[in-house]
């Protein structure tokens, strides 16, 4: 049984109405709707007054409402097609998502984000957005070398920053800590014109590189991410170009490709140590799975580094608490959500769609990397 004056008590609050502002201001509906729209026809001690007592009901504008008057939603959209199992364990969205939040929330703007199955998903969700006008502008993740969304968006006219991949040849504007003058990425010119904030893998690769064959290591294997993403791909050809430069035969040095789950991580570390000639070196496109090789090593009494340098592409407190302590490239992954959200918004403020650098990541040597083992 509900006691008497339960149901009043749980009834949900009423949101308060430009009838109940004009009401407890003393003016019309008209010339609330005016001071709140920010438009001509009232004085601006009426403007005042009116948002002040909207200020004190809670009054928020119903976005459906600012959808049909063609004014801002007030939110950008974040869509990311990976399998859930990977998004869990993996630091690093969440740091780009703080980033992006940390500039959103200072323009009061709010993140709508979603995890969808698949391309084809993200695609329709793109369009019911722009359908329905939820969001004013997108955050893309994840860019393919064969990528129907930014057509899609160009064609919708829905502003767009692609964070981390391709883009058309631009105003290329450099971090302010990058280490050199930016350059557009790899396969730019194949993209429709969307603004892109993008991370320089092949220098990347490089760092990581350097430091393996300097400590003697020949036989080196990349444990990469999902094909078919961009900067996987970009890794991939990177570490074959580096490999080239140093003279060193493409049978030992090359890449694998796996989902970035620490399952395939593992499995994939144990068929490389399987191999007639295992590597001496492995590097991993996340910590997840850096983490997930060391433990592999250490199941079979392979000693890290005595027998087998570890490298993980980004660091993480795993990398830092695991034992050994995982030598790691150290981004400002943050900084790159922040720059990326900041270039979105500078679109939307009229700006030009420019392709921005991010800061280069350096390496962080710790316990998982030493000379190579003599064979």
């Amino acid at each position: 049984m509900t006691a008497p004056g339960e149901a009043a008590r749980h009834k949900p609050a009423r949101r308060p109405t430009i009838k109940d502002i004009a009401r407890r201001a003393g003016v019309s509906e008209s010339a609330v709707s005016f001071a709140l729209n920010d438009r001509p026809g009232v004085s601006q001690e009426t403007r005042a007054r009116v948002r002040r007592v909207a200020e004190e009901l809670g009054w928020q504008a119903n976005s459906a409402a600012r959808a049909l008057s063609g004014e801002r939603a007030g939110a950008l959209g974040l869509v990311l097609a990976r399998p859930a199992q990977t998004l869990g364990v993996e630091s690093f969205f969440l740091q780009l998502v703080s980033g992006i939040q940390e500039v959103l929330s200072a323009r009061k703007i709010a993140l709508l984000f979603q995890v969808v199955e698949d391309l084809d998903t993200e695609c329709a969700l793109y369009r019911r957005w722009w359908a329905e006008r939820r969001v004013d502008g997108v955050l893309v993740v994840d860019p393919r070398t064969e990528d129907p969304r930014p057509e899609l968006l160009t064609t919708l006219g829905l502003p767009a920053v692609v964070i981390g991949g391709p883009a058309a040849p631009a105003a290329v504007a450099p971090h302010p800590a990058a280490a050199a003058p930016a350059v557009p990425p790899p396969d730019a010119a194949a993209q429709p014109p969307l603004a892109t904030v993008w991370a320089d893998d092949a220098k990347a690769m490089a760092r990581i590189l350097d430091h393996l064959y300097g400590l003697g290591h020949r036989r080196i294997v990349h444990v990469a991410g999902l094909p078919g993403l961009a900067h996987t791909e970009r890794r991939i050809r990177s570490l074959r170009t580096e490999a080239a430069l140093r003279g060193l035969d493409e049978r030992h040095v090359h890449s694998v490709t796996t989902d970035y789950s620490d399952a395939e991580g593992a499995e994939a570390t144990r068929r490389l140590l399987d191999a007639a000639q295992p590597p001496t070196a492995i590097i991993y496109d996340n910590d997840v799975m850096a983490v997930a090789g060391t433990a592999v090593a250490a199941g079979r009494g392979i000693p890290v580094p005595a027998a087998l340098s570890i490298v993980a592409w980004d660091d993480s407190a795993l990398c830092r608490v695991t034992h050994p302590r995982l030598t790691a490239l150290v981004r400002d992954t943050p900084g790159f959500g922040r720059l990326a959200a900041q270039e979105l918004l500078a679109v939307l403020d009229g700006g030009p769609h420019r392709t921005v650098q991010g800061e280069l990541p350096h390496l962080e040597a710790r316990e998982s990397t030493g000379p190579c083992p003599h064979d």
